[in-house]
């Protein structure tokens, strides 16, 4: 075991982080920091606070990170139309390097010589809380307990809790029927009922969004504004990233959109099944690409769209500190100039769907595309165009 003086634990105030914070206290006999981290995860902070005042915590850190999380790591994403294996919009992904980044400049500040996360040893997020760290401050010591110690089930960490009279919420005694994360762009489910992958998630596991059923009979009409591939308004109102998503949010959970049952690729090997709910961010995928096909040149488009399964992987597998993902954001930001206008979105009973767009860079030429009488384009020019490209292919069938 590592000699430590002082570490800064990410706290969240639950059971699991409680029971870490007693534990390198007894284990470590070092001084812990706690770092809390308000990413609009809709919850309480200030219960984590007196938890931590509880254990003789001196240095307590509460930091209200949802602006930074949208415009530095949240949007940044989106102008890739970011999407993990096709269909995950990594919600929780995209938090971990934040979460790193800051508590290592806690770290720094307080004197700490180690970090320490709630990760257990068969998930990403160890790998992505790490990398981060290390990204950040190469000499840092880590300390994941959950690769360490004995108490790998939910029955030794509720004794473990009860003998040293750690506070356990009523819904955490025995099995919890499965465990979520949450922040401003997503919440997920994980584990016990939803750990079979043929059984449909009940319908009280999810948080986010109302049911599509009971979604409302008529379609809710918005338009929203972009700036540089960023959303910077609704209806006409400009608002700031945080205020724009937690919007979007709300006009996605009422009309039940969002929803996501999948079965991923977890980067240690595994695969594992997650429910999702992303309102915000599956409104807001759809509108940029709408506001991106009107404004981007088709080959920057395609080149786009083919670094962005890299791009997504980096960043799922933890790596948004790597100069890879840092090359591929600047070929992202680059393609992003002209993306200003407007895009009109149907929100409708589960589904996000763009009906109209607009743009003062736009590249759409109604005079081009018309079926009616034209002059700037004369169509006996697509005869050579089609011979030309042809021409391979013709060679090809005459060698026989």
């Amino acid at each position: 075991m590592m000699s430590v003086n002082k570490v800064v634990l990410a706290y969240s105030g639950g059971l699991d982080t409680s029971i870490i914070l007693k534990w390198l206290q007894d284990e470590y006999q070092c001084e812990v920091v706690t770092f809390t981290a308000d990413l609009g995860q809709g919850e309480e902070l200030e219960p984590a606070r007196k938890k931590a005042e509880m254990f003789g915590v001196k240095e307590i850190f509460i930091d209200d990170l949802r602006e930074e999380f949208v415009r530095d790591y949240v949007f940044p994403m989106f102008r890739a139309n970011t999407l993990y294996e096709g269909t995950y919009l990594l919600g929780t992904a995209i938090a971990r390097p934040l979460i790193a980044k800051r508590q290592i400049e806690i770290a720094n500040q307080v004197g700490a010589e180690a970090v320490s996360h709630g990760a257990t040893g068969k998930g990403n997020d160890q790998i992505r809380f790490e990398l981060g760290y290390y990204a950040n401050d190469p000499e840092i010591k880590v300390i994941a307990p959950w690769r360490e110690w004995d108490l790998n089930s939910r029955e030794k960490l509720i004794d473990y809790a009860e003998k040293h009279q750690i506070p356990i919420a009523k819904d955490k005694r025995g099995e919890a029927p499965f465990s979520c994360d949450a922040n401003l762009l997503h919440i997920s489910s994980e584990g016990k009922l939803l750990e079979d992958p043929w059984e449909e998630a009940p319908e009280y596991v999810y948080s986010r969004t109302d049911s599509a059923e009971n979604a409302p009979a008529e379609p809710t009409y918005i338009d929203i504004e972009f700036e540089k591939g960023d959303p910077v308004a609704i209806d006409g109102v400009r608002m700031s990233p945080a205020t724009l998503l937690t919007k979007l949010n709300e006009l996605g959970k009422i009309n039940g959109i969002g929803r996501l049952d999948l079965l991923e690729n977890r980067f240690i090997g595994m695969k594992s099944r997650g429910i999702y709910e992303t309102p915000g961010g599956t409104i807001l995928l759809t509108a940029h690409r709408g506001m991106e096909s009107i404004t981007i040149d088709r080959g920057a488009m395609h080149l786009k769209d083919e670094i962005m399964p890299k791009y997504a992987q980096a960043i799922y597998n933890g790596f948004w500190f790597s100069p890879e993902r840092e090359m591929m954001q600047a070929l992202i930001d680059k393609s992003q100039e002209d993306v200003y206008g407007t895009v009109r979105m149907k929100l409708y009973k589960g589904s996000a769907t763009l009906v109209g767009r607009k743009s003062p860079r736009s590249l759409y030429s109604m005079e081009h595309v018309t079926f009616e009488e034209d002059e700037v384009y004369d169509q006996r020019d697509a005869e050579g165009f089609i011979k030309l490209n042809a021409l391979r292919l013709r060679l090809r069938n005459m060698r026989g």
